[in-house]
């Protein structure tokens, strides 16, 4: 079916099938997925508009977290024919946010909260990131707040990582495409250079993607003690295609296997070792006794 044709939501959901088909590593997630989608979906004549598509990504959501439609009624773009991937980032609004670095700053007595809102390009990232990084040396102890963290590139997430897992490189995950698999790693350090204060981890509904994928490797390494509340789930790489005119989709296209545990967070989300409401969680971990049980 040509996409210029797509005018119902039983047809966007079968356009939606053959792209995943197309995209994601062949299992019981991919026909699960396909198949709810045909059964819920197959006759349903009206016309594709925001509903229908929040309709479809409800559905599919069981499946996979990440997936994403958006609706725009003025679009006007081709179709892809093939997934071209990411585009590249505009630096300049990425370089005035900090790259998500919103704040680091020191307590009386020598935590260091550092608040990371999202995991940008780690070519324009690095900076700000080595920056941070930098201010929490020698802290009593390190909270670091994902609470708002949707993240975004596993460079950047694993610039993060590194210096609190050690110096030594560490394996983080595989990640498993169609045809294909590619690992994350940490990079060596000087000896040394470790960050090793107790580390906290602040989550939530908010945090999202690479930002959990995060928290939970560090969880998983028993670095971090996790405080908040469950993050959303989202575990499966994914790349934009434009599936009409006037939907863009979100697809997955890779999962993710976490280096240790052999799993990962989709569909549960990364679970906190200290639960507590994401909204006064900085507040939880501050009260917390500095001892051998925070990472």
């Amino acid at each position: 079916m040509s996409t210029d044709q797509v005018r119902t939501v039983a047809e966007l959901s079968a356009v939606l099938a053959g792209w995943l088909r197309r995209l994601m590593p062949p299992g019981p997630r991919l026909d699960g997925l396909t198949a709810d989608l045909a059964a819920a979906f197959a006759g349903r004549h009206e016309p594709v508009d925001a509903a229908g598509c929040q309709a479809l990504q409800k559905c599919a959501n069981a499946h996979s977290r990440h997936l994403e439609l958006h609706f725009d009624p003025a679009g006007a773009e081709q179709a892809d024919d093939e997934a071209t991937g990411w585009p590249p980032p505009d630096p300049a609004p990425v370089r005035r946010r900090a790259a998500g670095v919103t704040s680091v700053r020191r307590l009386d007595d020598g935590t260091c909260v550092l608040i990371l809102n999202a995991l940008e390009p780690y070519a324009i990232a690095r900076p700000y990131v080595d920056a941070a990084l930098t201010l929490a040396r020698d802290s009593t102890r390190l909270v670091l707040d994902l609470r708002g963290n949707g993240g975004g590139d596993p460079a950047t997430l694993a610039a993060v990582a590194g210096p609190l897992l050690g110096d030594d490189a560490q394996q983080l995950s595989d990640v498993l495409y169609r045809d294909r698999s590619r690992q994350w790693w940490t990079t060596d350090s000087p000896p040394g250079s470790a960050l090793t204060q107790p580390l906290l981890v602040l989550t939530g509904p908010r945090t999202y993607s690479s930002a959990e994928a995060l928290a939970y490797h560090l969880q998983a390494r028993g670095r971090a003690t996790v405080v908040g509340e469950p993050t959303r789930g989202a575990a499966d790489h994914v790349t934009p295609v434009r599936l009409t005119p006037q939907v863009l989709g979100l697809l997955p296209e890779a999962e993710v296997r976490d280096a240790v545990t052999g799993g990962n967070w989709e569909g549960g989300g990364v679970l906190p070792d200290i639960a507590h409401p994401h909204a006064t969680a900085l507040e939880a971990a501050l009260a917390l006794p500095v001892g051998p049980g925070q990472g």
